[in-house]
């Protein structure tokens, strides 16, 4: 099964945290998704407080994809703990060092103050945090859990997608083998064509060109027998179609195989009509070409 490196996958869960001592629920959602790219590039949007939580998240990946854009958000929601406030005791002893300080510089002075209250104290800067959720693995387990549910649904969708694109590349291949096909009979009515229009040539060449080397004519007209022919571009033809089908039946991260496969195509199709010197076979290199460019959007998708 090959797989497409489109996708999106979101998961919610909830579980309890602690905070400055007490015990409030916490909320999550984890939001997956990925585009083509050309390695694996895992891109993280981690609130805050959740050290260690990283090299999990991008240990994970690898186990769901081995190539696009990956990007991984996680909201946390701490629905009984917003506005909850925690003092910093270090902020609290700076504050009150630069208060008694205060105090007794006035008294140095001569100015007398008021003595500052605890409102003063808890007002100054830094002082009263908001409360930050306390690690731990418990905390950490349920979330890690729900991160491979949402992963998990995101290789769903990938496999989902990947099927689809499974049923486009296939038509298009075989649009790709049935125009071979219609450029090989082409190419046999052409022999007639082009066998009368060498001898009406060669009837001219000889005509007009008195004393010629019959060896050296016969050199040219072999020559240009040979640019004309397209065995070997239909020969390759065949053998990429072959080569397609067989990474299709495989699967797995076949992607950039077959961008490079599409390249192939489109070399052997720019030289047959090079060569076609022929209407029909013309069109149907040019057909050709149109299928083998749809293929290769197509291809940017696959894993």
């Amino acid at each position: 099964m090959i797989r497409s490196m489109t996708a999106f996958a979101s998961q919610q869960g909830s579980a309890d945290a602690v905070t400055g001592g007490e015990t409030g629920d916490t909320s999550w959602t984890w939001e997956v998704r990925s585009v083509n790219g050309r390695g694996l590039d895992v891109k993280l949007r981690l609130p805050d407080g959740t050290p260690g939580l990283e090299a999990v998240v991008r240990g994970c990946v690898g186990s769901y994809a081995t190539r696009g854009n990956v990007t991984i958000g996680l909201r946390l929601n701490r629905a009984q703990m917003d506005g909850a406030l925690q003092i910093d005791p270090a902020r609290m002893d700076m504050s009150l060092s630069a208060l008694d300080t205060v105090q007794e510089r006035a008294l140095e002075k001569g100015v007398t103050l008021g003595q500052p209250t605890s409102a003063d104290v808890l007002a100054q800067r830094g002082v009263l945090v908001a409360a930050q959720v306390e690690n731990s693995a418990e905390f950490l387990d349920p979330l890690t859990a729900d991160l491979h549910v949402a992963l998990c649904a995101l290789k769903a969708m990938r496999e989902a997608e990947g099927a689809a694109l499974l049923t486009v590349l296939t038509d298009q291949i075989d649009q790709i083998a049935d125009l071979t096909a219609q450029a090989v009979i082409a190419a046999k009515a052409r022999i007639d064509v082009t066998k009368s229009n060498m001898a009406a040539a060669l009837a001219r060449v000889i005509d007009d060109a008195t004393g010629a080397d019959p060896y050296r004519v016969a050199q040219e007209l072999a020559l240009i027998t040979v640019k004309a022919d397209i065995t070997e571009e239909i020969d390759r033809l065949g053998a990429h179609v072959k080569a397609a089908r067989d990474l299709l039946a495989n699967g797995g991260p076949v992607g950039r195989k077959l961008d490079f496969l599409t390249q192939e195509f489109n070399r052997e199709a720019n030289t047959l009509c090079a060569k076609a010197q022929d209407v029909a076979l013309t069109q149907i290199g040019l057909a050709l070409k149109a299928v083998i460019d749809q293929m290769r959007e197509q291809v940017q998708n696959v894993e």
